[in-house]
């Protein structure tokens, strides 16, 4: 293919990341997401439209957006401020206006060939640590265009690269992808369809075919080189011993040879204050941390499904003790 000379809207940039693939990485965040899954840690991912975040704690009072902003979306309470989400188009004129950075928006459009450039500044540490660019979210293959030729530039660049997928996408764009991708990281949330519904808004049978499309193409094409599959522990949704031990009976059955590092995610709730920057309620805004004996289990759950014990990784913060 030719150097696509596309535009994409992405969050930010994560540099010096060791938790996105091999090495220290940096880690592109697209926006918007096919899922809604009731635990997200990244909110502000969800829409693919652009956002308005409010940080109170930083706020003057002096209501210089409210005078801003074009749409007239802002109203300022003893409480705070109020964003009317509905009416908000994202334009950032609120953001800019704002003396004390109390507004931000979210979602940035940029093209290829610049972000390639802030990219490329990292490359003496993907090169001496086997690292390289990842591309999480969100999720990278709505933009499939962008991801594309994103993948594209840097594969010509010698960096190695990853894409994070929930999977809910298409064989197309995958076909598309898969080309320029060196590691997949591939989330397998839950096995029971009606639970995945349940949970996460949308079926698992397309994210299941897709999975296994790509150890098709890994065995046809020889890419992508490698797979990893990650799950994240949700209290009481994905840390059951049905759901864990489903999942590895599923991996050993299909994937056996072709999944080298099945990662455990640790439940996060540090996204608490994400959620009421964007005036969204999150129902998982009491859940503790899992503990360490929590962690453990599930690890051992996992471990004993099937699945080559060795390729299994829990990992994540966890509590030390029971909240009183």
């Amino acid at each position: 293919m030719s150097d696509i000379e596309v535009t994409g809207r992405i969050l930010h940039l994560q540099r010096l990341s060791t938790e996105d693939g091999p090495g220290i990485r940096t880690t592109v965040f697209f926006k918007g997401c096919p899922l809604r899954c009731v635990w997200c840690h990244n909110p502000e991912s969800l829409s693919t439209q652009p956002q308005t975040q409010w940080f109170a704690v930083r706020c003057l009072g002096c209501q210089t957006c409210i005078e801003s902003c074009p749409d007239h979306c802002l109203t300022m309470t003893d409480s705070g401020l109020i964003i009317d989400r509905e009416r908000c188009q994202g334009c950032g004129k609120c953001a800019e206006a704002c003396p004390a950075g109390a507004l931000e928006t979210l979602g940035k459009v940029i093209a290829v060939d610049e972000l390639l450039y802030e990219l490329l500044k990292d490359r003496a540490y993907y090169e001496k640590s086997g690292g390289g660019v990842t591309l999480s979210g969100g999720e990278p293959t709505l933009q499939a265009e962008f991801a594309e030729g994103l993948l594209y530039s840097l594969k010509k660049e010698g960096i190695h690269t990853a894409l994070d997928t929930c999977g809910l996408t298409s064989q197309h764009t995958l076909e598309g992808l898969l080309p320029y991708t060196d590691l997949v990281l591939f989330d397998l949330k839950l096995l029971d369809p009606v639970l995945h519904q349940q949970h996460t808004g949308a079926s698992n049978q397309r994210i299941l075919d897709n999975l296994l499309f790509i150890r098709q193409t890994m065995e046809k094409q020889g890419y992508p080189q490698d797979l990893w599959v990650r799950t994240p522990l949700i209290p009481e949704v994905t840390t059951t011993q049905e759901n864990l031990t489903a999942i590895g009976e599923y991996l050993a059955l299909n994937l056996n040879s072709h999944v080298s590092r099945w990662e455990l995610c640790a439940f996060n709730n540090l996204c608490r204050d994400q959620y009421t920057r964007l005036g969204m309620v999150w129902d998982f805004a009491n859940t503790p941390l899992l503990t360490q004996d929590t962690l453990y289990q599930c690890e051992q759950i996992a471990k004993n499904s099937g699945v080559n014990p060795e390729i299994v990784i829990a990992s994540g913060a966890t509590r030390a003790l029971d909240p009183l």
